[in-house]
């Protein structure tokens, strides 16, 4: 009888056969999330990588700042196309140019202490070849010599046989940056059934610099001055 009891006992349903896992409220879960989290936030450690990420960002903001303020003059810097353009009268082909000179430090102050600068402007005529390398029909150089004169406090611009005096360096680099009916070719030079292109370059040319100031440039830095464009000459 006793173990007919046990056996019916053991079969009664209302007694579960599992008990269920113990379930965590989720206001409980992040009560203790909290409690472990927020004495870190103090912590020294934590606070001295944030002041060293504040101060590594501050760094990298004034670093970029700096390369931009130090970049921006240097573009200012340098030669600037102003105009070209041929022209042609009853048997000539001329050219005309304008540049815009804008000094770097150094070279205004090598020139304000009486080293003369040599700004060159050259011209080349090619005639168009498919099956080679176009032909050269005629070329044109101008050299001007800008020196400062410190007796009279006055700037002279030399080209070939001709000197002028000017007042100021602006002045003489205006004098020295243009060039107006620039014989290039005779007209007789050219085929009508070809065409032809100029190549155009102005510099300043570093070659004629004194030879200690040449060591060591190696055709950078800001004596690095010039241009170079190509212009199609209308048959």
């Amino acid at each position: 009888m006793e173990l007919r009891g046990l056996q019916q006992l053991g079969k009664r349903s209302d007694l579960p056969a599992e008990m269920p896992p113990l379930a965590m409220p989720v206001s409980l879960v992040l009560s203790l999330v909290l409690l472990l989290v927020l004495p870190l936030i103090h912590h020294p450690l934590l606070l001295r990588l944030a002041r060293c990420s504040r101060r590594c960002a501050t760094a990298v903001a004034v670093l970029l700042a700096a390369c931009l303020l130090a970049q921006a003059p240097a573009a200012a810097q340098g030669v600037e196309l102003v105009s070209l353009q041929t022209q042609r009268d009853e048997a000539t082909l001329t050219l005309d140019f304008a540049v815009r000179l804008n000094l770097p430090r150094a070279v205004e102050e090598a020139l304000k202490r009486g080293v003369p600068m040599y700004f060159v402007a050259e011209a080349r005529l090619l005639r168009n070849r498919w099956y080679w390398r176009d032909e050269r029909v005629a070329r044109a150089t101008r050299s001007w010599r800008v020196a400062y004169q410190p007796l009279t406090s006055t700037w002279r611009v030399s080209l070939g046989a001709l000197n002028q005096t000017f007042a100021s360096l602006s002045e003489a680099l205006v004098a020295t940056s243009s060039s107006a009916n620039w014989r290039l070719a005779e007209l007789s030079q050219l085929e009508a059934d070809k065409s032809y292109v100029i190549e155009f370059s102005y510099r300043l040319d570093t070659s004629q610099l004194p030879g200690p100031m040449q060591f060591g440039l190696g055709g950078s830095g800001e004596f690095a001055l010039g241009l170079s464009r190509e212009l199609r000459v209308e048959p």
